[in-house]
C-alpha cells in the first residue's frame, strides 16, 4: 500500500493525493476527510433514501450516477426503482452508514442527491421543498431575498421551514410535513406556496419555468416534488472552492455567502453540532386550502412543454 492509500472501516481508499478535479486544487483525500468528518451529520439526510451522486474522474466530465455499477460491493445496500422515463429498473444505493459513504468518496462521488421520500413509503415525500434559483451571475443576494418571501408565504399559511445554501448560487427552503400527504398533494401545496411568494414581490420572484420568461428574476422552483432529488445538507458541490450545502439560521441568512461554507471550513464551523437538525421545525400538516389552491395551478413542466410547442409552431408559421 502506497502512502497515498489507506483503509478506513474496511474500505480501501486509493490515490488519495491525486487532484480531485481540474476545477479546484482539492485532492481526493480532502474529499474523503471532509465526508468522514461530517458523516454523523450527512448520513441522517441520506439514510433509507435512494441516492444519486455526481462523480468526477480524471480527464472526464462529471456525470450523475443513479444505477449502481456492477463492481459495487455486495455490502452496499440497494433498492430497485422502476424508471418510467427509461422503462427499466434502476438499482439505487442506500447510503446508510460510514462504510458506504467512504466507499462513495473513494469512487470520487462529490455530490449527494437523495430522494425526498424514503424506502418506507416511496410515494409520500417527507419534506416540502422550494428551490430559489437566481439568474446568471452573482445572484445569491437575490436568492436570499426570494427565500424571505417564501418564509413570509409559509408564515401566512401557518407553516415554518428551515433554510440552507444550495452550495451553488441558490437557497433551499425545507418544510417537514406530517400525516403523510401524497406526492400529488405535496406538489400542489408547493406550487401554491411558490405562487404566493411570487405574488408578494413579482418584480423579484417568478414561477416562470421557461428561462427566457424570467426577466432576470429569481425562479421560485416548485418542481422539487414527487420523485425529485435535492442535494443533501452538508453535501459538497462540484464548484470552484468546493462549497457545501450548509444550514443557516433565518436571522443570519442575509449575512452569509456560499463561499463561507466549504469542505475546508465546514467541519470547524460545525464542531460537534448539527445545525440542520437543530433548526428543522417539527413535521406539520399541510393546510387543505394550500392543496386545493395548488391543484388549480398548472404543473410547470407540463405547461412549459405545451408552451414550447406553441412557440415552435408560431415560429414555423411566421417563417
Amino acid at each position: 500500500m502506497s502512502e497515498a492509500d489507506e483503509t478506513r472501516d474496511d474500505v480501501a481508499l486509493t490515490n488519495l493525493d491525486q487532484p480531485l478535479s481540474d476545477r479546484d486544487d482539492a485532492t481526493k483525500r480532502d474529499l474523503v476527510d471532509y465526508l468522514d468528518a461530517v458523516s454523523g451529520r450527512i448520513l441522517p439526510q441520506l439514510r433509507d433514501r435512494p441516492l444519486s451522486v455526481i462523480r468526477v474522474r480524471p480527464g472526464q466530465p462529471p456525470f450523475m450516477q443513479k444505477n449502481l455499477p456492477r463492481y459495487t460491493p455486495a455490502w452496499v445496500r440497494r433498492v430497485p426503482v422502476w424508471a418510467e422515463a427509461s422503462h427499466r429498473e434502476i438499482s439505487y444505493a442506500l447510503c446508510d452508514d460510514r462504510r458506504t459513504l467512504l466507499w462513495f468518496a473513494n469512487q470520487r462521488a462529490v455530490e449527494y442527491h437523495p430522494t425526498l421520500a424514503t424506502t418506507a413509503d416511496p410515494h409520500r415525500p417527507t419534506h416540502l421543498v422550494l428551490d430559489l434559483d437566481p439568474p446568471e451571475g452573482d445572484g445569491f443576494r437575490a436568492a436570499v431575498a426570494a427565500a424571505l418571501l417564501v418564509r413570509q408565504a409559509l408564515a401566512d399559511a401557518g407553516l415554518t421551514g428551515a433554510v440552507k445554501t444550495s452550495g451553488a448560487k441558490g437557497v433551499h427552503v425545507f418544510v417537514p410535513v406530517a400525516d403523510g400527504p401524497t406526492a400529488e398533494e405535496l406538489a400542489a401545496a408547493t406550487r401554491a406556496l411558490a405562487v404566493r411568494a411570487e405574488r408578494l414581490d413579482p418584480a423579484l420572484a417568478t414561477t416562470a419555468y421557461i428561462k427566457e420568461d424570467r426577466g432576470g428574476r429569481v425562479f421560485v422552483d416548485a418542481t422539487r416534488a414527487g420523485g425529485a432529488t435535492v442535494v443533501a445538507t452538508y453535501s459538497p458541490r462540484l464548484r470552484p472552492g468546493m462549497p457545501v450545502s450548509f444550514p443557516v439560521d433565518w436571522a443570519d441568512l442575509t449575512e452569509v455567502a456560499p463561499a463561507d461554507f466549504t469542505i475546508r471550513t465546514a467541519p470547524s464551523l460545525l464542531g460537534d453540532g448539527d445545525p440542520w437538525a437543530a433548526l428543522m421545525p417539527p413535521p406539520q400538516p399541510l393546510p387543505a386550502d394550500l392543496v386545493a389552491e395548488g391543484r388549480t395551478i398548472p404543473v410547470a413542466r407540463v405547461q412549459a412543454m405545451h408552451e414550447g410547442k406553441r412557440r415552435a409552431r408560431a415560429r414555423r408559421e411566421a417563417g
